[in-house]
């Protein structure tokens, strides 16, 4: 059901984003066309956080999702502060720094933003709270209501699903050819969506198995179709064409969306992907949690359950 949701989205706005053959410039008047503009857009994320996260607060019967919250953001925000320090400056460009506060953070090629760095904790933490709010209040009918009940009999939570990492070595070749021979910049090597695939995409076929009857996928797909609408209003009708960030070609495989603004596919397949990470990251620590003490062995099935 998720997944022909997601289909009447994407399959029509594909098609028609296709007909755009000669895609629109905008022209700017201003050499400062949006004083801030990427600090204040962040309130698309802290907005969301702030409510939903008094909310959190004030429950004072959820000490068990609390725990798996803050552990699930110790595991996660600390991988988007690392893409930025590390890869930051080899994916992506920060043309417009009348956009920013000007406060800038060592990293690898260069200073960034500190804008970067809020945004991920923010994002990460809308992501969470959209879905524990939906899981335990707005569809807590089709959560699970006893972890520790439902995780007896579980003898390991990674499980290697060999396929899945056979089929991501296959999208990374096909990328890194597509991007020789059939792009207009084949220079270079698709760094970025190779850190995607194996950063979340092989990692996530390791835990679905054991998260998959955990998740209450009614809630996801709130979280999943929430994140983005908010992704494409912010980085498509408004990062992009003000030149808050840009993506360097050499790094990307080479398909874009003209229509909008010359978007790298890679992007869309971002805004989907963290809501799938995140959501099966933090019901890995609920289990982890329930687990107890034997939570670390079985991790790894190098102890009993």
């Amino acid at each position: 059901m998720l997944f022909l949701l997601a289909a009447m989205l994407i399959v029509p706005t594909a098609l028609t984003l296709s007909r755009v053959e000669h895609p629109g410039v905008l022209s700017m008047v201003s050499a400062n066309p949006t004083p801030y503009g990427y600090t204040w857009s962040l309130l698309l994320f802290i907005v969301p956080v702030t409510v939903l996260g008094g909310w959190f607060a004030f429950r004072s019967d959820l000490p068990f999702p609390r725990r798996a919250f803050w552990r699930t953001l110790a595991l996660l925000v600390p991988l988007g502060f690392v893409l930025d320090l590390v890869f930051g400056n080899a994916f992506f460009v920060f043309s417009n720094h009348h956009a920013t506060l000007g406060i800038m953070v060592p990293a690898v090629g260069g200073a960034l933003p500190v804008e970067e760095f809020v945004f991920y904790l923010s994002g990460f933490m809308a992501a969470l709270l959209s879905y524990i709010w939906a899981d335990e209040y707005w569809m807590s009918a089709y959560n699970v209501p006893d972890y520790r009940a439902q995780v007896c009999g579980i003898e390991r939570i990674v499980r290697p699903h060999h396929p899945s990492v056979l089929f991501g070595i296959a999208l990374i070749v096909a990328a890194a050819a597509y991007k020789r021979w059939f792009s207009d910049s084949p220079a270079g090597f698709p760094w970025y969506f190779t850190y995607l695939t194996l950063g979340a995409l092989i990692p996530s076929a390791a835990l679905f198995h054991t998260a998959k009857s955990f998740i209450n996928w009614r809630a996801f797909s709130f979280t999943f179709f929430l994140m983005l609408l908010i992704s494409l209003l912010w980085e498509v009708t408004l990062a992009l064409p003000y030149g808050w960030w840009g993506f360097r070609p050499q790094a990307m495989i080479g398909v874009h969306i003209d229509a909008w603004y010359g978007l790298p596919i890679e992007e869309p397949l971002v805004w989907m992907a963290v809501s799938y990470a995140t959501v099966i990251v933090y019901e890995v620590v609920k289990i982890w949690l329930a687990l107890g003490d034997r939570a670390w062995q079985v991790l790894f099935g190098t102890g009993e359950a």
